[in-house]
This record gives structure tokens, sequence and C-alpha cells, in this order.
């Protein structure tokens, strides 16, 4: 049998399965009207552009030919997302610039933490319990301006925020404050619960507000990111075998766990909402350890970025420009082929390996339940 032909009979087999054990009204697809997202620089389509200025080009190149937002040559998971819906990409509800909100909003800014900013030290002001007000703020108004004018082509009907998807992804930068802080990795693990406490208040908020719907990504294997690797104090002994810095990624699993676990209690406490934990870190450690192997490559190296080992300079950013003689000059520019490469700028991922991550997740192998993206609205019975 063809690799093609198998995936789509395991894809099939997981279909088929998540019908006989879904506990909800109706065991067909969802039909998704919106989406709603809480996250970070992962996805991000515009938030911390409109606040702090435009994520410069190169940004952008690849897809949209113009910076959009994002930080990455073209489009973000959450991009292919909207498109596995039919539905148009999220605009940042923070753009006031051609926005178009009548199928969700995007809370997400890049450097956003789950804590607030006072207790880390994240690049945005724009904490999750920040963006959970915006939220609230825009559920609470929508359905007052929605049958004023132009706003009913603009904002989400009424209905649509119980019918929605919602989709949180965050935490890598609450884990990356820490080593900005020179904190251990048993230090790190000993704020965690505290982070998740407040991950968990934020869910139950928008449960309390009508969401059903929720998809959340676990975080990152942040020990392969060049950004990491270049700027935290490492030793050789702490260097796997594929070039990753074990602390972090140590770190990084075992917020992923307890994360887990916070959302398997949250489905006995919110007993009407259907919440996939998804486990992108695998997803992602295997894209960069398996690279060559899946049509990658070079995935420690940033492929938009200026000089050192993994091509990483945190003052020379992706898209950094320096004048000469009175002249702009791009000196941190893309790589020559983003298609095939992993890393983005050090610190975000290329489309192309965006795509490739949607991919594996969208049909529930790495989802528990082990539900499909297609099936998220649904409620199942396992929790393990």
């Amino acid at each position: 049998m063809e690799p093609h032909s198998l995936k789509y009979v395991i894809t099939g087999l997981i279909f088929s399965m998540t019908l006989l054990q879904c506990r909800s009204g109706s065991s067909g697809p969802c039909n998704f009207p919106a989406m709603f997202n809480f996250g970070d620089s992962n996805s991000d389509t515009g938030g911390l552009s409109a606040a702090f200025g435009q994520a410069p080009f190169p940004n952008g190149e690849t897809y949209f030919h113009v910076p959009a937002g994002r930080f990455s040559d073209g489009r973000l998971i959450i991009d292919f997302i909207a498109e596995s819906f039919g539905l148009p990409y999220l605009n940042a509800y923070l753009d006031s610039v051609g926005s178009n909100f009548s199928h969700g909003a995007n809370f997400a800014t890049a450097g956003s933490t789950i804590r607030p900013q006072n207790t880390t030290t994240g690049a945005s002001p724009i904490s999750l319990d920040v963006q959970l007000v915006q939220y609230s703020d825009f559920h609470r108004r929508s359905p007052i301006f929605n049958k004023q004018g132009v706003f009913d082509k603009l904002l989400p009907k009424k209905d649509y925020f119980s019918k929605a998807l919602y989709i949180f992804d965050i935490g890598q930068n609450d884990l990356t404050a820490g080593y900005k802080l020179n904190l251990t990795t048993e230090q790190l693990k000993a704020y965690v619960p505290e982070v998740l406490r407040q991950f968990s208040a934020s869910v139950k908020r928008v449960y309390d507000e009508g969401g059903r719907a929720f998809w959340i990504h676990n975080t990152g294997p942040a020990g392969c990111l060049p950004y990491v690797l270049d700027r935290f104090l490492i030793t050789a002994a702490q260097v796997d075998k594929y070039g990753c810095g074990s602390p972090f990624n140590e770190v990084a699993q075992y917020f992923n766990k307890r994360l887990k676990d916070v959302v398997i209690l949250l489905r006995k406490q919110l007993p009407l909402a259907a919440i996939t934990y998804v486990d992108v870190y695998s997803v992602k450690y295997t894209l960069i350890t398996q690279a060559k192997k899946l049509g990658f490559e070079l995935p420690l190296i940033a492929c938009c970025g200026h000089g050192g080992k993994y091509n990483f300079n945190n003052a020379r950013r992706c898209g950094k420009k320096i004048t000469v003689n009175g002249k702009e000059i791009l000196i941190a520019n893309t790589c020559p082929n983003p298609s095939v490469r992993v890393n983005w700028d050090g610190i975000h991922f290329t489309e192309a390996a965006n795509k490739w991550i949607f991919q594996q997740i969208a049909n529930g192998s790495f989802s528990n339940p082990p539900i499909p993206l297609q099936m998220a609205c649904q409620r199942m019975d396992q929790d393990h």
C-alpha cells in the first residue's frame, strides 16, 4: 500500500471511531460559522503589527507578497484551520483597517503570555487576561452594532458565538520569560501550575459566555528554536543528538503534561464543552528532527536572519535594515527557498512547515480525544 493511501485509511478509521464514541446531539462534521483565537506570535495575524507597527518585509513574501501581520513568510497554522472550514482568514481584533469580523476575530498578539505582564517579561502587554477582556467586550457589543447599517456584514451574528470554534495557542512566552530571568529548570517548573491555573480560568470564562467547542494546542519544543539556542547559555552535555537544547524541551514537556491534566479536569467541570487537546509539540519535534526525510533542510537555522551559527542575531532580526551613506539596506534577508526550510526567523516557522504541521494535526492523530478538527464540536467519553 502506498504511504499516502495508508494515511487516508488511518484518517478514515479515526473518523469512524470518533462517530461511535461521540455523545453530543449530532455525530456529523461540525459547521463552524466563526472562529475565535487566543494566543501569541504562533497565531498572531496582525495584532502586534496593528498596535506597534507592521512586521517588516520579507515577512509575508511567499503567500501575501507583502507584510501581513504574521511572523512568517506566509500562512500560519490558524490560517490553514480557517481554510479547512471554508472561512476567511481571521482579522486581528486590534486591526482597524480593512477588517471583517463576521466570521470571528483573532485576539492573539506576538509576545503574549498567559500570566499578566507584571509577572513575566513577554514582549507584549496583551496577556491572555487582556485578550479575554477584549473578547468579552466584542461579544457584548457585537449584537448591538450588527443591527446598524454596514455592521451587519462586519460583525458575527448573535448565535455564532455559541457555535464557534475557540482556539488557544499560548504558553511558550511564559517559559522563555523564565529563561530571561535566569531561572533554573526546577524554578520554571515550579510556576507552571500557577500559569495553568490562569489558563484554566480563561477557558472557563469563555465557557461562561457560551463557548462550547475548544481546540487547545500545547507548546512546542523551544529547545529547538535558533532564538533559544543562540541567546541562552547551554552546555554541550545539554544538547541532544539532533542539536536541540534538552533543558528547554524538558520544561516544555512538563508544561504540556500539566496542560493535558488541566484539559481533562476542565472536561469534567464544563459538561457541555467539547475540549480537544492537540499535541503540537510531537509534530514540531518530528518535523525538526526528521526534516531531511520529510523534504526539508537545515531545521535549526533561520531562513531569514543575519549571521551566527543559527543565522540569528537578536539585534538584527528578520527584516532588519541599516542606513549606509543615507541609503537603507536590508541586512537580515530571506533564504533562497523558504519552501524547504522549517524555521523562518529563529522563532517562528515557515509557511511550508506550518502547512505540514496542520496536515498532521487535522485528522486527530495527535489529539486527545483522538478527534479530527472537522469534528471538534463533538464530545467524547475518552479522557486518557
